[in-house]
């Protein structure tokens, strides 16, 4: 017992919590079936893998920064029918990501952009593919105060880095003549490296206004829609569904959403 004992306290200090959680079931079944040492040490590092494998899952899901978990089968297609359903499907299998192309929704405020953004960054996330998330005003913030600081290309990496970065509510507040030359620069050093999703309330022709130049965003938009898919959502707030059904919520004077 004092051998298994000292087994065990081996496996937890090498971090195999599970293993030596059931070391000695283990032990007692590969004697009852006469099992080689082989096949004891397989059987015992096969337990370990899927916890192992899970808590990376979870470390992968901190790092990421998501505002919630929401996955495509909470998404109400139905209630959106503008969106092409297999097409989200298909974006699920991650291809685009192994193909360092984009995903760009569009729509107004509630349609749904930022759950289904979220949903794909989750399936990314449980396929081993790292993830970062951010809303474009949190992200120019950060890189103007790296900038401010002179360590601009440390931060940068910070959004370089992950395989796939998702921008969210890009459009929501204007950008600065620094804000919009720090985007720029962020969207070219991903430019055929990495996939980026990206969620806007604004259309494409809008862009020169919120950069407050238009040539900027031309050369932001020709990198970013290259390789990209893009989805517009035209519909009801997603927000007010339930109101919406129950006749609670009324968008025109003549009762009419």
């Amino acid at each position: 017992m004092i051998d298994l004992e000292k087994a065990r306290l081996h496996l937890e200090e090498l971090g195999l919590l599970s293993a030596a959680s059931l070391l000695e079931s283990l032990l007692e079944r590969a004697q009852h079936k006469n099992s080689t040492y082989l096949d004891f040490l397989n059987e015992l590092l096969e337990t370990e893998l899927p916890e192992r494998q899970k808590r990376n899952i979870e470390v992968r899901f901190k790092l990421a920064r998501l505002p919630y978990r929401k996955t495509l089968a909470e998404f109400d297609f139905t209630f959106q029918p503008s969106i092409d359903e297999k097409l989200i499907k298909e974006l699920a299998t991650m291809a685009f990501v192994h193909r360092a192309e984009n995903v760009i929704f569009l729509g107004p405020p509630g349609v749904g952009k930022t759950h289904l953004a979220v949903a794909l960054a989750v399936e990314a996330l449980s396929q081993g593919i790292p993830v970062y998330f951010i809303a474009l005003s949190k992200l120019i913030e950060d890189l103007k105060k790296g900038y401010e600081e002179n360590r601009l290309d440390r931060r940068m990496r910070n959004y370089i880095r992950p395989r796939l970065l998702v921008i969210d509510e890009v459009g929501y507040l204007p950008l600065d003549n620094l804000g919009a030359n720090l985007f720029f620069q962020l969207i070219s050093a991903r430019y055929e490296r990495g996939s980026i999703i990206l969620t806007s309330n604004k259309g494409f022709g809008e862009w020169g206004e919120l950069m407050g130049d238009p040539v900027l965003a031309t050369a932001v938009l020709d990198r970013l829609l290259h390789h990209a898919h893009i989805i517009n959502i035209r519909g009801n707030s997603y927000r007010l569904k339930d109101r919406l059904k129950t006749g609670l919520y009324y968008g025109s004077p003549n009762g009419k959403a």
